[in-house]
């Protein structure tokens, strides 16, 4: 026969063992942060019927509230082909609503409900995640309403090709989270544990796969332009290029490594008239040094349109300096 002897637990008294007590610990701080953020935000997350009442031809999505008379945040390929639709507010309020503004080259959109006394997020700055850091996604996946969902940031950094017209751009710091999002999510809110907002939900790139655009300096000034004047204005150079080192002896002579290799310049463009050549490596423009493509494209924002800029480049082993007149960028 097998006698089992079960050892007094350390210290010397015998009693019965807590079971679990260390090991749930963690887990109940984890609820109560992802309760609290939920409880702070549901409130804020709207769901979108987009389109005409009734119609098959519309579509659905989450909004996020930013301001207390009515103003939402949102992507913009939900509202891509419409003008308005009808939000629901978490206390049972409808309320039909239209598009202020939209930038298919951010993916985000700003609409307005005709609703008062609204509960606005607080948004954060997503510049300031780490990897491994918990979010909570709020939104209305499926018809969902209200839904959440947690998980960790599982990376930072990506990029997000989207794409208006003729012209396609990379939205940068983009947002990887292993929370779970499904259709009907794009719009909502990506918040930290504080409650902030940090991110617009808006794609699902595969299982356990989820991305935001940013909250974030670039994102804030694209979300006061489309509250103010409904659309986004980028200046155009005309160049497609990526980055390169520097010969070794020009980067002990300028300061830097690396630098924004020219490989093809659009014909007619401002770059073509001020002489840019492919192979050109482009190492500065108005002082600000270029490392990447993504350098060169959050210069050109609408202050840009119309200034003379000098460029600092490379050419053929020698550093030369030239000066061209970004134009407004045209996405139709």
């Amino acid at each position: 026969m097998v006698r089992l002897i079960i050892a007094p637990p350390r210290g010397g008294a015998e009693g019965p063992i807590p079971v679990g007590s260390d090991d749930e610990a963690p887990l109940d701080a984890y609820s109560r942060v992802v309760s609290q953020v939920a409880e702070r935000l549901i409130p804020s997350v709207v769901s979108l019927r987009v389109g005409e009442p009734g119609s098959r031809a519309g579509g659905s999505g989450s909004g996020v509230v930013i301001t207390g008379d009515g103003f939402l945040l949102t992507s913009a390929h939900v509202v891509a082909r419409f003008g308005g639709g009808e939000a629901a507010f978490s206390d049972g309020r409808l309320s039909t609503f239209e598009v202020v503004g939209k930038d298919h080259l951010s993916d985000l959109a700003v609409i307005r409900a005709r609703a008062n006394d609204l509960p606005a997020v607080v948004l954060g700055d997503a510049d300031r995640l780490r990897v491994g850091q918990l979010v909570v996604a709020v939104g209305n996946p499926l018809g969902l309403a209200g839904s959440v969902t947690a998980g960790v940031v599982s990376a930072i950094g990506r990029a997000l090709p989207t794409r208006e017209g003729s012209v396609s751009r990379m939205v940068e710091n983009v947002i990887q989270t292993d929370a779970a999002l499904n259709p009907g999510n794009s719009g909502g809110a990506l918040a930290v544990g504080t409650g902030r907002v940090v991110g617009v939900n808006t794609a699902v790139a595969g299982i356990g796969l989820g991305l935001a655009v940013p909250i974030n300096a670039t994102t804030r000034k694209i979300i006061a332009t489309l509250m103010s004047e409904g659309r986004v204005r980028r200046a155009f150079l005309g160049i497609v290029g990526g980055s390169r080192p520097l010969p070794p002896r020009l980067a002990t002579e300028v300061g830097r490594t690396v630098g924004v290799e020219v490989v093809q310049v659009v014909k007619g463009s401002p770059a073509a008239k001020a002489g840019i050549r492919p192979e050109d490596l482009i190492v500065e423009i108005e002082g600000v040094p270029l490392e990447e493509a993504g350098d060169l494209q959050r210069l050109m924002d609408a202050d840009a349109i119309g200034r003379s800029m000098t460029l600092r480049l490379c050419r053929s082993g020698t550093m030369t300096e030239t000066t061209a007149v970004p134009e407004e960028l045209q996405t139709g």
